[in-house]
């Protein structure tokens, strides 16, 4: 049976989408360091991409399962994979600019070319998932307009980044 305001509660445990938020911000923060190494093939971009989420992915779960789970109790598999399930989107989040980087010589774009993409791909991204999350858990219109603007905010910091500070 459940308790008065645990369904409120699961449906909000389910709208957190910050795991997509900080996977879109990773992917744009790789895409900016490798784009500012200049001519950089794409395949490795790509595993670059995949190979950092990946990372930061299992690092989140372990931090969750490790530090938040066993301090109080036994580690069980559902569990796990459940944790594994929750920390998804960090991985999810670079997926996108993946596939831009990969589809982009069908653009006949150069690397500088697929950098910007791939960039503003992870930023819209980053946008997408503040809204999503923040729609399912129930914000008002207001509070969703504000996430996408700080989010947004956020992403052209980083693109600033890209025109601003050169290696």
């Amino acid at each position: 049976m459940r308790r008065p305001g645990q369904a409120g509660a699961e449906q909000r445990a389910r709208a957190d989408f910050t795991g997509g938020v900080y996977g879109s911000l990773l992917a744009a923060s790789v895409i900016l360091g490798a784009g500012s190494l200049g001519d950089f093939p794409r395949a490795e971009l790509i595993a670059l991409l995949l190979l950092t989420g990946t990372v930061f992915w299992l690092a989140h779960v372990h931090a969750k399962l490790f530090g938040e789970r066993l301090a109080d109790r036994a580690l069980n598999r559902r569990e796990a994979l459940g944790v594994c399930r929750e920390e998804w989107p960090i991985l999810r989040a670079v997926l996108p600019p993946v596939l831009a980087i990969a589809l982009s010589p069908l653009l006949r774009l150069d690397m500088r070319g697929t950098i910007w993409l791939a960039l503003c791909v992870a930023v819209v991204g980053q946008v997408g998932w503040s809204v999503r999350g923040a729609r399912q858990a129930g914000a008002s219109t207001r509070l969703v307009i504000v996430t996408a603007s700080i989010n947004l905010l956020l992403g052209l910091l980083i693109i600033a980044v890209k025109l601003f500070v050169k290696h």
